[in-house]
């Protein structure tokens, strides 16, 4: 293993561009290009100029825009019920083969947990322990990762913690998170994607006492409610692709779904028999991006980035949401609303277009109470005395780095050291024209900048994901506190699974000062 990242003394900014999100244009409204298809493509637009990255893209397919018509009702993932004894909950889980509808009307092989295809979703409370027995049961080696989760490394289910077909994994730990939305999902080496883009993915709900969360919305799929968005490739015989091999396929589909539903042609329906209601929004999609918004062109009240509550709720028109991001909003519904969902590739291939995914009715008759004015209080970092480090985002080839290091073995891999109760602030640099989606295991991260740029709004909320646009960077600020090892490392990657399994993973040993 290489220690390619040893602290350097600056920081580093690029401003050579805006946010590619910040003052994004509005997409058409109606309905998605029915089993589009995507050829070449820019692989997420970065600061650079498409004709500097010397491609081209042309988008094909039947045209027209889809039917409206409510067909469906939303399904909710079910609540998975612990048995608590001594003081630990236990959840069992079990990673399956399966089959299910990813293309409509076309049965695919599936994973998934405890059932076909995603899986359940936990609750956990803070400062409670748990206990997760999970049997493997895939026919091949798997992990699971709590991802965003703070857990000591040799539970975090990377790429050190993968067990056999046929074993159960028993991880145990108290709950250190506030609460937040977080999910789970496999992180083996050479797997990950594959089982993931079949179905191995669920939410996880972290609860705690605070006045804030008492006052949220809290009743789980009546006005608490988890919206899974996937964007996926199959061929038409529903044979779901992961790999660049299979995205480079011909014929390709790339259906959008919904807590596993298809809503390329359907618009589900969910009934808010409570005025004010909170959808916790995750993108587990393995590479495109999902920005959601009202049809209608109105305001959602975001309350939560990827790691809980912001300062304050903020009014937003929409929320981009990159491979493996989350955010929560709340709405105080009146009249029915429609989301959307716009689908923008971030890889080589992939989806696009609007899709009418969820058309909320209003029949609550309650008045809420006002939000808190505070959700929380985040301090922001003075980072002027912060331990600094680069790190880079290459490719050679179809080979994805980073600091020159492909990760597709663990002793490949480039390898940053530090050590508990360490402040670091890393520029993390995109060197390609690919777009980005930047995961940090372990520990949350506040936004120092974004392309050169301050962070305002919702952007000075707590993440553990972000995107990084093709020939920009960000800096983030975060402190590794409780947990050091000298043997189990936590990881740092692309979120787009794709250029994950490439390379674009690096290994994070936080160590006894």
């Amino acid at each position: 293993m290489t220690d390619t990242t040893e602290p350097g003394t600056g920081t580093g900014t690029d401003s050579s561009g805006k946010r590619e999100h910040s003052k994004e244009s509005r997409p058409r409204r109606g309905r998605g290009l029915h089993r589009r298809k995507f050829l070449g493509g820019t692989v997420g637009l970065g600061l650079a100029a498409v004709g500097a990255a010397g491609t081209t893209f042309s988008l094909l397919g039947n045209g027209g825009d889809k039917a409206s018509a409510a067909t469906g009702t939303l399904t909710i993932p079910d609540l998975l019920e612990g048995t608590t004894s001594g003081g630990t909950t236990t959840f069992t889980l079990e990673a399956k083969t399966g089959t299910g509808e990813v293309v409509s009307g076309v049965t695919s092989s599936t994973m998934g947990y405890n059932q076909s295809f995603l899986g359940p979703t936990m609750k956990w409370t803070s400062g409670d322990t748990v206990l997760l027995n999970i049997t493997n049961s895939l026919g091949e080696d798997t992990t699971v990762h709590f991802h965003g989760a703070h857990v000591p490394a040799k539970l975090d289910g990377g790429p050190q913690l993968a067990f056999a077909d046929g074993e159960t994994w028993a991880p145990t730990f108290e709950v250190k998170d506030e609460a937040k939305t977080l999910w789970y999902h496999p992180h083996a080496l050479g797997t990950t994607a594959k089982q993931a883009v079949h179905g191995l993915a669920g939410m996880i709900i972290v609860e705690d006492d605070t006045d804030t969360s008492s006052a949220l919305p809290s009743d789980y799929g009546v006005d608490d409610v988890p919206i899974i968005l996937q964007c996926l490739a199959s061929d038409t015989s529903g044979d779901i692709k992961y790999d660049l091999t299979g995205y480079l396929g011909s014929g390709l589909v790339y259906p959008v779904l919904c807590n596993g539903t298809n809503v390329d042609d359907t618009t589900l329906t969910f009934e808010a028999t409570k005025t004010r209601t909170r959808f916790r929004i995750l993108n587990a999609s393995p590479s495109d991006i999902i920005t959601v918004q009202r049809s209608d062109g109105g305001t959602m009240t975001q309350i939560a980035t990827d790691q809980g509550c912001l300062a304050e709720a903020a009014d937003v028109t929409s929320v981009r949401l990159v491979a493996g991001a989350r955010a929560e909003v709340v709405m105080d519904l009146t009249d029915d609303v429609t989301l959307q969902a716009v689908i923008t590739t971030g890889w080589v291939r992939g989806g696009s277009g609007t899709y009418d995914f969820l058309t909320v009715t209003a029949s609550g008759t309650d008045t809420p109470d006002d939000l808190p004015s505070t959700l929380r209080t985040i301090d922001r970092y003075d980072t002027s005395d912060f331990t600094a480090r680069t790190v880079t985002l290459g490719q050679s080839g179809a080979t994805m780095l980073i600091n020159g290091s492909a990760g597709t073995s663990m002793s490949s891999m480039a390898m940053i050291s530090t050590t508990l109760g360490s402040k670091e602030i890393w520029t993390v640099k995109n060197n390609t024209q690919l777009e980005h989606s930047f995961h940090l295991h372990d520990v949350p991260f506040q936004l120092i900048s974004v392309n050169g740029e301050d962070p305002s709004g919702v952007e000075l909320g707590w993440y553990d994901t972000y995107e990084v646009v093709g020939g920009g960077s960000i800096e983030i600020a975060m402190e590794f506190t409780d947990f050091a090892d000298d043997t189990y490392m936590y990881m740092l990657h692309c979120h787009l699974l794709q250029h994950e399994e490439e390379g674009m993973m690096a290994s994070l040993m936080v160590t006894e000062s």
